[in-house]
C-alpha cells in the first residue's frame, strides 16, 4: 500500500522585518540544509520557484529555506493586498511538483560562492574561541532567527567584536540592531564572559 504525501499547506506569518513575509509550509520545501537568496539582480536559474516569485512586480527579494519562504516586496502594495494571491500560488506550485532549487553538488558549490557577497567560513574549518561562538549561535540563535525568517551564520572574531551575516528577513531588518545587541551580543558576553565586546551584522 502506497503512503500517501501530505499536500504543501501554506501559511503566512509576519516577521519583524515590515517589508518581509514569512510564507511557511507544513512539509519541507529544500533538504539540502543550504539556503538560497535571490533579489532582482541576481542570477536565479537553479531555482524556478525564485524566477516565477521574482515575475511579480511587487517582490524584490526571494529567501528559501527548509520548509518556508521569506517574501521582501516593494512599497508599491500592501501585504493585505497580496497574501492570499501569494499563499494560492505557492500552494499550487508545490503542490503540481514544481522545482523549488534544483542543482548538482558541484553546481552547488559554486552557485553558493557566485550567490554569497559575504563569504563565511565552515564550521569544520573553526577552532577555539570562533568555534564557541559558532556553536552559540548554531544552537541558541539560529532557531529564533530562522522562525522570524531569516538566517544567521559566524564570520569573524577579532578583538572582542564579533562579525555575523544576517540574511533573509533579518537583512535591513530595523529591528535588527536592537536584536543583536539586546539579544545576541548579551547572550554571548554571559556564555563567553571577558571575551566578546560587541556583536555586527553584515549583511549578506
Amino acid at each position: 500500500m502506497e503512503k500517501t504525501i501530505a499536500p504543501h499547506n501554506i501559511y503566512a506569518e509576519s516577521t519583524p522585518n515590515p517589508a518581509t513575509m514569512k510564507f511557511v509550509s507544513n512539509r519541507y520545501m529544500v533538504v539540502d540544509g543550504q539556503v538560497y537568496e535571490y533579489g532582482l539582480d541576481d542570477d536565479a536559474d537553479n531555482s524556478p520557484l525564485a524566477m516565477k516569485l521574482l515575475n511579480f512586480p511587487f517582490i524584490s527579494k526571494v529567501f528559501i529555506a527548509s520548509n518556508f519562504v521569506a517574501i521582501t516586496k516593494t512599497d508599491i502594495i500592501e501585504w493585505e493586498d497580496v497574501i492570499h494571491q501569494l499563499r494560492d500560488f505557492l500552494g499550487e506550485y508545490l503542490n503540481s511538483d514544481g522545482v523549488v532549487v534544483q542543482v548538482s553538488s558541484l553546481e552547488m558549490d559554486a552557485a553558493e560562492e557566485k550567490k554569497e557577497t559575504v563569504a563565511t567560513p565552515k564550521r569544520t574549518d573553526l577552532e577555539g574561541i570562533d568555534a564557541k561562538i559558532a556553536d552559540i549561535l548554531d544552537e541558541y540563535i539560529r532557531p529564533a532567527v530562522e522562525s522570524d525568517g531569516g538566517a544567521i551564520d559566524f564570520h569573524s572574531f577579532e578583538d572582542g567584536k564579533v562579525n555575523v551575516v544576517l540574511r533573509g528577513a533579518c537583512s535591513g531588518c530595523p529591528s535588527s540592531t536592537m536584536t543583536l545587541k539586546a539579544g545576541i551580543e548579551n547572550m554571548l558576553k554571559e556564555m563567553l564572559p571577558n571575551q566578546i565586546s560587541e556583536v555586527v551584522a553584515i549583511n549578506g
